[in-house]
């Protein structure tokens, strides 16, 4: 059973780590299949609740990266949680297109076998 909170009782709840991240994993809406696993600092965090276009932190490149922006693979938040310790997000999208980088729909595509 999922309790409801508001907007800021869930931003208060963030633990972000000592680099000012938090993982957030993007999950299909309907189907439950899990996308991808992402980071978030607290400016992309509160774009993507401001404005529903999921917005991570890339790492590699420093930047805020709105999911989409250039391959047009968008996400839409459909809904967001926190998870019990604050230090991970699971967001709910509607998912446009592949949501990895190599054209997968899933970056889980390799199974151990």
């Amino acid at each position: 059973m999922s309790e409801t909170i508001s907007r800021d009782d869930f931003l208060a709840g963030v633990a972000f780590n000592a680099d000012g991240l938090v993982a957030a994993v993007a999950q299909d809406h309907k189907t439950g299949e899990l996308l991808m696993f992402a980071w978030m600092n607290a400016e992309s965090l509160r774009l993507t609740l401001e404005t529903g276009d999921i917005t991570y932190w890339s790492r590699s490149r420093g930047e805020l990266w709105r999911k989409g922006a250039t391959s047009g693979h968008t996400q839409k938040l459909v809904e967001a949680y926190i998870d019990c310790d604050g230090d991970a997000l699971l967001f709910k999208v509607e998912q446009t297109g592949a949501a990895c980088h190599t054209g997968n729909r899933s970056c889980f595509y390799r199974k151990l076998g």
